[in-house]
């Protein structure tokens, strides 16, 4: 879980990270953010900073903190709490454990970012099993309107990402790490049943799905409905990426569209969706992404209306 055994969560102290989607890895003279002094990192996090977060996930798109370096690391985590900044959780991006070709090296990855989080106090960590965009999504204003990569239906591949996930858990679990598979479209955890089967299949108390219902209700198909998936999702919900889009449906012609919104103007209901999962021992952090326009303030913003839609108080996740 992401929060410390025995601690009662509150609407104003739940964890709740800023994304860091809306900043690049590769810098516009062609450099990375890897390789930035910590003078550079400290001006990012004093964006994160002035919205109005005392929480950050790195995200893993912006910055592999997996890969720094140990004095490298120290100095990013001295930015960090130069901040005021923790940081409840890491996410990954597009880094599949089961990729046909950097599947190994991801795998070996997603082990040294296991450890890191350790290292750093972090309580969860997200994986999931999309890939890189296609460069045809890349084009796209918005590229989840564009086909990307589909995991093949195959037991093998299956049966192959359900013991990789297996094995990171057993190692989160040394930890008390979480381990939160995200919801994505054409993946294994794809849809909830699906993603429910999968998570089955691994079996293991460390292993929790990332309720990404973002990533679906903003494709241009017909989808389940939100509260349906999320009926299925509830019992094992973990760490959640949330944001919400809105969504139109001409029943006559089939024409779906859809644009990213404000979580609490969007398609999904997250005052009811939190409850479910809630209900059912729900107590990590959440993450909050919104894509186009200034990202971070509208994440700012979806911050204060999560404060006022958590519950005022909530017991231990033991105690639910």
């Amino acid at each position: 879980m992401t929060t410390d055994a025995g601690t009662i969560l509150t609407r104003e102290n739940w964890p709740i990270a800023a994304a860091m989607i809306q900043y690049a890895n590769i810098l516009p003279d062609g450099s990375s953010v890897q390789d930035q002094p910590a003078e550079a990192w400290a001006a990012t996090l004093d964006d994160v900073a002035d919205a109005g977060f005392t929480e950050l996930d790195p995200t893993d798109s912006w910055l592999r903190i997996a890969d720094l370096s140990p004095s490298r690391l120290d100095e990013f985590l001295a930015v960090v709490r130069e901040k005021g900044l923790t940081i409840p959780a890491i996410s990954t991006a597009r880094r599949s454990v089961i990729d046909a070709e950097h599947g190994d090296d991801y795998l070996a990855y997603s082990h040294r970012l296991i450890e890191t989080a350790a290292k750093i106090g972090a309580k969860a960590v997200s994986f999931g099993f999309f890939q890189a965009l296609t460069p045809e999504q890349k084009q796209a204003l918005w590229f989840w309107t564009v086909q990307g990569h589909v995991n093949p239906d195959d037991p093998d591949t299956w049966n192959k990402a359900v013991a990789r996930i297996r094995e990171l858990a057993e190692h989160a679990a040394q930890y008390d790490i979480e381990v939160a598979l995200e919801m994505y479209e054409d993946t294994y955890v794809g849809t909830a049943d699906s993603a429910v089967r999968f998570i089955t299949d691994v079996d293991h108390p460390s292993v929790t799905l990332n309720c990404d219902l973002g990533n679906l209700v903003r494709l241009h198909r017909p989808v389940e409905h939100w509260r349906s998936m999320m009926a299925k999702l509830a019992p094992f919900a973990g760490y959640w990426h949330a944001k919400n889009y809105y969504r139109t449906e001409d029943a006559t012609t089939g024409l779906v569209v859809t644009a990213p919104a404000p979580l609490e103007f969007g398609v999904i209901s997250y005052r009811e969706a939190i409850r479910m999962a809630i209900a059912h021992g729900f107590r990590s952090a959440f993450l909050l992404e919104h894509y186009g326009g200034d990202g971070l303030s509208v994440s700012a913003t979806n911050r204060e209306y999560l404060r006022r839609v958590l519950p005022k108080t909530t017991p231990p996740r033991g105690d639910a």
